[in-house]
């Protein structure tokens, strides 16, 4: 699948540091990266049935953060990025509003692209729909099954199968399992479905129904469940034990630990060395959600008049792991900061190479946005006499935040 337009990063004298992250699961501060060579990322993408929320483009965009860091940090970065093009809410969108399933999937991931690209949210290394990827996922299915933790249940009617969370070593070592059932049930999980092992059992192939796509495969015709995807993609694109596994927080589980279990089942390694989760965005009082449909998208700020520049700093504003809410005043407030910052490196500032410094400290603080704003906001407040700090601090911005001035 093909990814979007990539976006040229102004050269900025200097180098950052690798940044220290919270790795969600541990709840412990962590450099992530390696001191030289490659970094390896892999973030969940959309399931194409309505793009681009506020809360997905604060996911993205804060993954951008870290690509850059590393960047500026020296690192090659290794970005794969999937897309859960056949999923039973994009088949129940599909069905509701009578277009074909594919057809709405195309036009929302094109429409993502789209709003990526006018975030200038560097694009990944590797793009993988699932359907693309449907004979990797059904041989690494017929791998777990050869190694005793995936079955099909007892139903002569619906032979799914299903991976053993109790065959995976410590998955469920200290868990309160009485949660993890409800956030199972929450996020798509089907903990009452009989014939499993054990309820948190999560769905690996989902075998035909009428009415439904469905392929042709030695696991019996049907389509892949959630977690295996993931799991499938990002270990064929970048190898075990990579480096950072990214997406929203509504992943922290079941999705992030079950791909986790079944890729370490199928490596013997780690499935990632930390997981970075973002937090969501509120509108009236609740989190944007597409099942209460309370929801702001960006290419509509966009079709609205706003500048892409604004919506991101608008993002910005707000550290990666804070719970926010998005109000017009949000974008406002964003409008009048680009503008102050492009009226300010119009004119002599203060010298740069400070400025760039507390940017680059900043962001290697877990990804700290708002900190680095400030350090802007600051420099643009000061008038001084540097000729050539204008551009600089532009090319830091542009490089560092991802914001053309």
């Amino acid at each position: 699948m093909r990814a979007w337009q990539d976006v040229a990063i102004p050269s900025v004298p200097g180098r950052g540091t690798r940044p220290v992250i919270v790795d969600s699961p541990t709840k412990s501060m962590r450099v992530v990266g390696p001191s030289t060579g490659t970094a390896r990322l892999y973030a969940c993408g959309i399931t194409p049935y309505d793009a681009t929320h506020l809360g997905h483009a604060f996911t993205y965009v804060a993954v951008d953060l870290l690509n850059r860091a590393w960047r500026d940090a020296g690192l090659v970065v290794d970005f794969v990025e999937n897309v859960t093009d056949v999923d039973d809410p994009l088949l129940e969108r599909a069905q509701d509003t009578g277009v074909d399933w594919r057809a709405l999937a195309d036009s929302q991931v094109e429409l993502f692209r789209h709003d990526m690209e006018a975030l200038r949210v560097l694009p990944p290394r590797a793009y993988r729909g699932v359907v693309e990827s449907l004979d990797l996922v059904v041989a690494r299915i017929q791998d777990l099954a050869a190694a005793g933790v995936a079955y099909q249940v007892d139903d002569p009617d619906h032979l799914d199968w299903y991976f053993s969370v109790e065959a995976a070593p410590g998955f469920l070592d200290g868990r309160d399992v009485d949660d993890d059932l409800r956030q199972f049930a929450d996020h798509g999980g089907d903990p009452d479905r009989l014939g499993k092992r054990h309820r948190l059992d999560p769905l690996l192939w989902r075998a035909e129904r009428p009415g439904e796509p469905a392929w042709d495969s030695p696991l019996g015709r049907g389509r892949p469940g959630w977690h295996i995807e993931c799991a499938a993609i990002a270990v064929d694109a970048l190898g075990p034990a990579f480096d950072v596994q990214a997406g929203g927080i509504d992943l922290a589980f079941p999705h992030h630990p079950m791909c986790a279990a079944q890729a370490q089942v199928l490596t013997s390694e780690p499935f990632a060395a930390a997981y970075m989760h973002t937090a969501m965005v509120a509108l009236d009082g609740e989190k944007m959600s597409k099942s209460r449909g309370n929801l702001v998208f960006v290419h509509r700020l966009l079709d609205d008049g706003a500048d892409p520049m604004a919506v991101r700093l608008a993002l910005l504003a707000h550290h990666y792991r804070e719970d926010w809410e998005y109000t017009p005043d949000v974008l406002a407030q964003a409008q009048a900061r680009l503008e102050t910052w492009r009226a300010a490196v119009a004119r002599p500032g203060l010298p740069a190479a400070p400025v760039v410094d507390a940017v680059r400290t900043a962001l290697a603080d877990d990804l700290d946005s708002p900190a680095a704003l400030a350090v802007v906001d600051a420099w643009a407040a000061q008038p001084g006499n540097d000729a050539g700090a204008g551009q600089a601090i532009a090319d830091a911005v542009d490089a560092l935040l991802g914001v053309a001035l």
